[in-house]
C-alpha cells in the first residue's frame, strides 16, 4: 500500500490511514511500519498520538522532531529514538533542520517509522534518543529499542512493552552473517541493499518478510545492507 502526494512518498507494510485492509493490520505487536520520504522544507504538521510506542529511524537526510513536552531536536541515521504517546503527546516531523541549524539543504529525508503496542494504556508520555553509530559499525545486529528484560542491559533505548524488541544491522559486503533471534513474531525489513535469509531466498530494498514460530536463520548481504528487525514475544489480543 502506498500513499503518493507532492511532498510525501510512504510505502506502508500495514493498514494505515485511508488504505484499511481487514485481513493486514498488524503483525505481533508491530500496527505500523512505514516507509518515508518527505522532500525538503515538507513534513507532517502538529498532530495527536495515544498509547502507542513509536520509533522512527532515519536513513538518509534529517528530520526535526518538536513536542508538547518541550522535546525539539534532529534525527539523523544512526540516532535511535523513541517517543511514548501514553496518555496524549502533540508532535510534530519536519524536513526543515535549517530552521535550527541555520545551513539550508536540499536533500529529501528517507526514514521508517513504526508503531508497537505498549503493555498497558495511559502511561506517562516521554521522549528518548541516543546515538549507536558505533555500535552499528560493527556489522552486527544491535538492540535499538527493547522493552525485553533479556536485553535491558545492551538496549539503545527502552519502550514500554516487555514483549517487544527492535534490532537493526547494518552490512557491509564483507560483514559476517548475523542469525534473526527466536521468537513468535518476527518482521523483518530491507531498508537498503539486498540480503539472503536462510531458507527465504533473497531480499531486496523495501522487501519484509513476516515469520511465526521462527528464529535461528542466517541473514547475509551482498553489498551494503540495513536490516530492520522487530522480535516479539505476544501479539495484539493474545
Amino acid at each position: 500500500m502506498k500513499t503518493r502526494i507532492p511532498w510525501l512518498d510512504s510505502k506502508h507494510s500495514f493498514s494505515f490511514g485511508e488504505h484499511y485492509d481487514p485481513d493486514n493490520t498488524h503483525h505481533g505487536l508491530l500496527l505500523v511500519s512505514n516507509e518515508d520520504v518527505v522532500l525538503p522544507g515538507e513534513g507532517f504538521d502538529t498532530h495527536p498520538h495515544r498509547d502507542m510506542e513509536i520509533v522512527t529511524w532515519v536513513l538518509g537526510g534529517s528530520l526535526v522532531h518538536q513536542d508538547s513536552l518541550g522535546h525539539n531536536g534532529v534525527i539523523y541515521p544512526g540516532l535511535a529514538q523513541r517517543m511514548s504517546a501514553g496518555t496524549g503527546i502533540l508532535h510534530s516531523e519536519k524536513n526543515d533542520s535549517w530552521r535550527l541549524d541555520g545551513n539550508t539543504h536540499d536533500e529529501p529525508v528517507h526514514f521508517v517509522q513504526m508503531w508497537v503496542v505498549p503493555d498497558e494504556p495511559g502511561v506517562d508520555p516521554g521522549y528518548q534518543q541516543l546515538e549507536i553509530d558505533d555500535e552499528l559499525a560493527r556489522g552486527e545486529l544491535v538492540t535499538v529499542a527493547s522493552g525485553l528484560p533479556r536485553y535491558r542491559d545492551r538496549t539503545a533505548i527502552a519502550i514500554n512493552s516487555s514483549h517487544a524488541a527492535m534490532h537493526v544491522a547494518r552490512l557491509a559486503a564483507d560483514s559476517p552473517a548475523f542469525t534473526l533471534p527466536d521468537a513468535p513474531y518476527l518482521h523483518v525489513f530491507v531498508a537498503r541493499g539486498e540480503v539472503d535469509v536462510e531458507g527465504l531466498g533473497t531480499l531486496s530494498q523495501g522487501d519484509a518478510v513476516r515469520l511465526t514460530r521462527s528464529g535461528g536463520q542466517s541473514v547475509r548481504a551482498h553489498g551494503a545492507a540495513e536490516v530492520l528487525v522487530w522480535e516479539m514475544h505476544a501479539r495484539l489480543g493474545g
